[in-house]
């Protein structure tokens, strides 16, 4: 999977992308909204080693995003299977991490506009699904201003989650592919 945007480049991960997005997974706010709230150098890792595997196996993943400017990582975005644990799963999810320097530039717009935009095109996908904690205010907003919809019935608890953490209550987005990209 590789996508190219204005100022953006979403595409596999490398070698030389596992100590940057290391430091992105141990920033206490980057990660304030994920559970567990702070991955290790080694959890990076495997969550990455996880990610190559599937979009080995599905032809799309949660990949790397590089400015095209300079070659800067930004973070990483894209599409991942779902199973049974998401509400009327499974589901391809659109998800985003961007590293906090990288916040407020239009980023995760752009990248995630795109990425939606190869859901339909390539992919042949008729609907994507975000989700995220119910007090993740900036993830959400993005997503409606992706065009993204939710439907309180459909708010879950995060079985992954402990029982009374605040990132228990999740909501679930859907978006469908506009008629015009058939």
């Amino acid at each position: 999977m590789f996508i190219e945007t204005p100022r953006l480049v979403l595409r596999p991960w490398a070698e030389r992308d596992i100590e940057a997005f290391a430091l992105v997974n141990a920033d206490p706010e980057v990660r304030r909204y994920y559970y567990p709230a702070i991955l290790t150098p080694a959890e990076t890792c495997t969550m990455l080693a996880e990610c190559d595997r599937h979009l080995q196996t599905h032809g799309f993943g949660f990949v790397a995003v590089e400015r095209k400017e300079d070659g800067a990582f930004i973070g990483g975005l894209g599409l991942s299977s779902t199973g049974d644990e998401i509400p009327g799963g499974p589901h391809v999810e659109i998800g985003w991490i961007l590293g906090r320097e990288h916040w407020r530039k239009g980023y995760a717009f752009e990248a995630a506009s795109a990425c939606l935009a190869y859901a339909w095109s390539t992919l042949g996908l008729l609907q994507v699904i975000g989700y995220t904690s119910s007090i993740n205010t900036p993830s959400r907003a993005l997503m409606q201003r992706l065009g993204m919809r939710s439907d309180p019935q459909e708010d879950f608890l995060d079985v992954t989650v402990p029982e009374g953490n605040p990132l228990r209550p999740h909501v679930l987005y859907r978006i469908d592919r506009p008629t015009q990209a058939i």
